[in-house]
């Protein structure tokens, strides 16, 4: 048996899952989500019976990836900045973007967010319902509370203006880490135009 094989032995069951699950990770962010649990068993170099035994369905498996991939990047601080009414709404905008993308520009996020939204997979709607309840609407409410105080919801509008910047960010992303564009380097830049784009927008 080599050292390797003798390594993985001695790991506790949550040490072993928690390796499965970040090479899960990498095997769907390179191959997809049409592969199957055997191809992934394969990759990972163990039996597809071990593989079940941590995770009883590839549906389960991949909501273990989400819950990785999705909610593990995010820092529940966030919250608190995005309300933070001691700085304007654009500082908070900025600090909270540049947070934002420096945990989701990262090859694999980016890749699994597009293979999940091609192929219909759930974790993408709930990454986006989980954004629009505490990204999207958490920004509305702190912009009318900041400009128009009299006004008691969003319209779709103002919404999809919010909507439409936050993905210009994350299209951003995907070309610089994913497609390999040339872009423009200076991200903190883009996000300052763009947050002051939006705002200019819903004024």
């Amino acid at each position: 048996m080599t050292d390797e094989k003798q390594i993985k032995l001695r790991l506790p069951p949550q040490e072993r899952k928690a390796q499965f699950i970040n090479k899960a990770i990498e095997f769907f962010s390179q191959e997809g989500f049409d592969s199957s649990t055997r191809q992934l068993a394969a990759k990972l170099n163990v039996t597809q019976p071990l593989l079940y035994r941590y995770f009883p369905s590839k549906d389960d498996l991949i909501n273990q990836v989400y819950e990785a991939v999705y909610i593990g990047r995010w820092d529940e601080n966030w919250d608190k900045l995005l309300r933070d009414q001691s700085k304007s709404l654009e500082e908070r905008l900025n600090i909270f973007y540049q947070k934002y993308t420096a945990k989701v520009f990262e090859d694999k996020w980016l890749r699994i967010f597009l293979f999940s939204g091609l192929k219909g997979i759930e974790i993408n709607k709930r990454y986006l319902k989980f954004v629009q309840e505490n990204v999207i609407q958490v920004i509305g409410d702190q912009y009318l509370k900041a400009y128009k105080p009299q006004q008691l919801r969003l319209t779709d509008r103002e919404q999809e203006i919010i909507w439409v910047t936050h993905g210009s960010l994350i299209y951003y992303g995907i070309r610089k880490h994913v497609y390999g564009s040339g872009v423009y380097s200076d991200t903190f830049d883009i996000i300052e135009s763009s947050i002051r784009g939006m705002l200019a927008q819903l004024s």
